[in-house]
Protein backbone atom coordinates (compact mmCIF):
# COMPACT_ATOMS: atom_id res chain seq x y z
CA UNK A 1 0.00 0.00 0.00
CA UNK A 2 1.51 3.51 -0.65
CA UNK A 3 1.41 5.93 2.06
CA UNK A 4 -1.60 7.81 3.10
CA UNK A 5 -1.88 11.32 2.61
CA UNK A 6 -0.57 14.05 5.28
CA UNK A 7 -3.09 16.73 6.25
CA UNK A 8 -0.90 19.55 6.14
CA UNK A 9 -1.73 21.54 9.79
CA UNK A 10 0.74 23.37 12.44
CA UNK A 11 2.08 20.39 14.85
CA UNK A 12 0.81 20.98 17.81
CA UNK A 13 3.33 18.62 19.84
CA UNK A 14 6.96 21.39 20.40
CA UNK A 15 8.60 18.00 20.16
CA UNK A 16 7.68 16.45 17.15
CA UNK A 17 7.53 19.91 15.64
CA UNK A 18 11.02 20.40 15.99
CA UNK A 19 12.09 16.95 14.65
CA UNK A 20 10.25 17.24 11.48
CA UNK A 21 11.62 21.03 11.23
CA UNK A 22 14.94 19.40 11.17
CA UNK A 23 14.63 16.92 8.97
CA UNK A 24 12.66 19.06 6.46
CA UNK A 25 14.85 21.70 7.37
CA UNK A 26 17.42 19.42 5.48
CA UNK A 27 15.81 18.30 2.62
CA UNK A 28 14.80 21.99 1.41
CA UNK A 29 19.05 22.99 2.09
CA UNK A 30 19.62 19.57 -0.09
CA UNK A 31 17.21 20.61 -2.75
CA UNK A 32 18.76 24.05 -3.39
CA UNK A 33 22.47 22.54 -3.34
CA UNK A 34 21.18 20.38 -6.35
CA UNK A 35 19.39 23.55 -8.01
CA UNK A 36 22.64 25.12 -7.60
CA UNK A 37 24.75 21.96 -9.03
CA UNK A 38 22.52 20.83 -11.46
CA UNK A 39 20.86 23.97 -13.10
CA UNK A 40 23.77 26.50 -12.34
CA UNK A 41 20.74 28.71 -10.35
CA UNK A 42 21.84 31.23 -7.92
CA UNK A 43 19.68 30.88 -5.02
CA UNK A 44 19.43 32.00 -1.26
CA UNK A 45 17.94 30.45 1.37
CA UNK A 46 17.07 31.81 4.86
CA UNK A 47 15.09 30.20 7.67
CA UNK A 48 14.05 30.55 11.11
CA UNK A 49 12.62 27.93 13.22
CA UNK A 50 9.73 28.57 15.82
CA UNK A 51 12.41 28.83 18.51
CA UNK A 52 14.34 31.34 16.98
CA UNK A 53 16.99 29.27 15.18
CA UNK A 54 19.23 30.75 12.20
CA UNK A 55 20.14 28.95 9.57
CA UNK A 56 20.91 29.73 5.81
CA UNK A 57 22.18 29.11 2.87
CA UNK A 58 23.37 30.57 -0.32
CA UNK A 59 25.00 29.31 -3.69
CA UNK A 60 29.05 29.70 -3.80
CA UNK A 61 28.64 31.82 -7.30
CA UNK A 62 27.13 34.88 -5.32
CA UNK A 63 26.50 36.62 -2.25
CA UNK A 64 22.57 36.83 0.32
CA UNK A 65 23.70 40.98 -0.46
CA UNK A 66 23.89 40.21 -4.11
CA UNK A 67 20.49 38.24 -3.86
CA UNK A 68 18.63 40.80 -2.45
CA UNK A 69 19.99 43.75 -4.76
CA UNK A 70 19.01 42.16 -7.55
CA UNK A 71 15.77 40.93 -5.98
CA UNK A 72 15.07 44.68 -5.66
CA UNK A 73 15.63 45.33 -8.99
CA UNK A 74 13.39 42.69 -10.42
CA UNK A 75 10.78 43.64 -7.95
CA UNK A 76 10.85 47.22 -7.71
CA UNK A 77 10.64 46.92 -4.16
CA UNK A 78 12.74 48.54 -1.64
CA UNK A 79 14.10 46.53 1.23
CA UNK A 80 15.88 49.57 2.91
CA UNK A 81 13.52 52.38 2.66
CA UNK A 82 11.72 51.87 6.12
CA UNK A 83 15.33 51.09 7.86
CA UNK A 84 16.52 54.36 6.24
CA UNK A 85 13.31 56.24 7.44
CA UNK A 86 13.37 54.69 10.82
CA UNK A 87 17.03 56.18 11.33
CA UNK A 88 16.65 59.15 10.11
CA UNK A 89 13.51 59.50 12.32
CA UNK A 90 16.12 58.65 15.06
CA UNK A 91 18.51 61.13 13.88
CA UNK A 92 16.08 63.72 13.79
CA UNK A 93 15.01 63.18 17.36
CA UNK A 94 18.64 63.40 18.47
CA UNK A 95 19.24 66.77 16.90
CA UNK A 96 15.91 67.83 18.28
CA UNK A 97 16.88 66.63 21.78
CA UNK A 98 20.80 68.25 21.41
CA UNK A 99 19.36 71.59 20.69
CA UNK A 100 16.95 71.71 23.82
CA UNK A 101 20.06 70.86 25.44
CA UNK A 102 22.06 73.46 24.55
CA UNK A 103 19.44 75.76 24.26
CA UNK A 104 18.66 74.93 28.36
CA UNK A 105 22.83 75.45 28.95
CA UNK A 106 22.78 78.88 27.03
CA UNK A 107 19.39 80.23 29.58
CA UNK A 108 20.81 78.84 32.45
CA UNK A 109 23.76 81.17 31.97
CA UNK A 110 21.41 84.12 30.93
CA UNK A 111 21.39 83.77 27.32
CA UNK A 112 18.78 83.41 24.46
CA UNK A 113 15.90 84.43 27.37
CA UNK A 114 13.89 86.41 24.96
CA UNK A 115 11.31 84.32 23.92
CA UNK A 116 10.31 83.12 27.41
CA UNK A 117 7.22 83.85 28.33
CA UNK A 118 6.62 84.79 32.42
CA UNK A 119 5.79 81.27 33.67
CA UNK A 120 8.77 79.49 31.55
CA UNK A 121 11.52 82.04 33.41
CA UNK A 122 9.55 81.82 36.94
CA UNK A 123 10.74 77.82 36.49
CA UNK A 124 14.27 78.58 35.02
CA UNK A 125 14.97 80.86 38.22
CA UNK A 126 13.13 78.22 40.60
CA UNK A 127 16.12 75.81 38.82
CA UNK A 128 18.93 77.79 39.03
CA UNK A 129 18.19 78.78 42.86
CA UNK A 130 17.72 74.69 43.11
CA UNK A 131 21.46 74.56 41.72
CA UNK A 132 22.47 77.21 43.72
CA UNK A 133 21.38 75.50 46.82
CA UNK A 134 23.00 72.26 45.55
CA UNK A 135 26.88 74.50 45.11
CA UNK A 136 26.35 76.11 48.45
CA UNK A 137 25.68 72.86 50.36
CA UNK A 138 28.59 71.29 48.58
CA UNK A 139 30.91 73.89 49.13
CA UNK A 140 30.08 74.29 52.96
CA UNK A 141 30.43 70.41 53.21
CA UNK A 142 34.02 70.86 51.85
CA UNK A 143 34.88 73.81 54.01
CA UNK A 144 33.92 71.80 57.28
CA UNK A 145 35.66 68.57 56.28
CA UNK A 146 38.69 70.36 55.51
CA UNK A 147 37.95 72.60 58.79
CA UNK A 148 38.13 69.49 60.70
CA UNK A 149 41.08 67.96 59.03
CA UNK A 150 43.23 71.11 59.92
CA UNK A 151 41.80 70.74 63.74
CA UNK A 152 43.29 67.23 63.56
CA UNK A 153 46.92 67.80 62.30
CA UNK A 154 46.76 70.69 64.64
CA UNK A 155 45.95 68.29 67.40
CA UNK A 156 48.21 65.49 66.69
CA UNK A 157 51.40 68.31 65.96
CA UNK A 158 50.62 70.28 69.33
CA UNK A 159 50.24 66.36 70.91
CA UNK A 160 53.82 65.45 69.43
CA UNK A 161 54.94 68.70 70.34
CA UNK A 162 53.93 68.59 74.24
CA UNK A 163 55.55 64.77 74.66
CA UNK A 164 58.69 66.16 72.77
CA UNK A 165 58.87 68.86 75.56
CA UNK A 166 58.26 65.99 78.33
CA UNK A 167 60.65 64.25 77.41
CA UNK A 168 63.09 66.81 77.38
CA UNK A 169 62.41 68.22 80.24
CA UNK A 170 62.66 64.29 81.79
CA UNK A 171 66.64 64.06 79.92
CA UNK A 172 67.36 67.73 82.30
CA UNK A 173 66.08 66.73 85.28
CA UNK A 174 68.06 63.32 85.09
CA UNK A 175 71.21 65.22 84.18
CA UNK A 176 71.41 64.06 80.34
CA UNK A 177 70.17 67.01 78.95
CA UNK A 178 73.08 68.45 76.84
CA UNK A 179 72.85 70.37 73.44
CA UNK A 180 76.11 70.39 71.62
CA UNK A 181 76.38 73.14 68.79
CA UNK A 182 77.70 71.37 66.21
CA UNK A 183 75.43 73.48 63.66
CA UNK A 184 73.56 70.70 62.70
CA UNK A 185 69.37 70.39 61.96
CA UNK A 186 69.03 68.16 65.46
CA UNK A 187 70.73 71.39 67.71
CA UNK A 188 68.26 73.67 65.79
CA UNK A 189 65.41 71.18 66.18
CA UNK A 190 65.71 71.07 69.93
CA UNK A 191 66.31 74.49 70.63
CA UNK A 192 63.16 75.27 68.32
CA UNK A 193 61.52 72.56 70.28
CA UNK A 194 62.68 74.22 73.86
CA UNK A 195 61.57 77.53 73.00
CA UNK A 196 58.02 76.29 71.94
CA UNK A 197 58.08 74.60 68.97
CA UNK A 198 56.18 77.76 66.56
CA UNK A 199 58.56 77.32 63.97
CA UNK A 200 57.44 73.72 63.57
CA UNK A 201 53.91 75.03 62.72
CA UNK A 202 55.26 77.22 60.18
CA UNK A 203 56.79 74.51 58.54
CA UNK A 204 53.67 72.41 58.24
CA UNK A 205 52.05 75.16 56.59
CA UNK A 206 49.62 76.49 59.09
CA UNK A 207 49.58 79.88 60.00
CA UNK A 208 48.43 81.64 62.97
CA UNK A 209 44.39 81.74 61.78
CA UNK A 210 44.35 78.00 61.91
CA UNK A 211 44.96 78.15 65.09
CA UNK A 212 41.92 79.62 65.67
CA UNK A 213 40.32 76.49 64.06
CA UNK A 214 40.91 74.27 66.94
Amino acid sequence: MGRGKIEIKRIENSTNRQVTYSKRRGGIMKKAKELTVLCDAQVSLIMFSSTGKFSEYCSPSTTTKNIFDRYQQASGISLWNSHYERMQSHLIKLKEENNNLRREIRQRIGEDLEDLEIEELRGLEQNLESSIKVVRDRKYHVITTQTETYKKKLRSLRDEHAKLIRQLEGQAENGAYGLVDNGGPDYESALVLANGGVHSLHDTGFGIHDLRLA
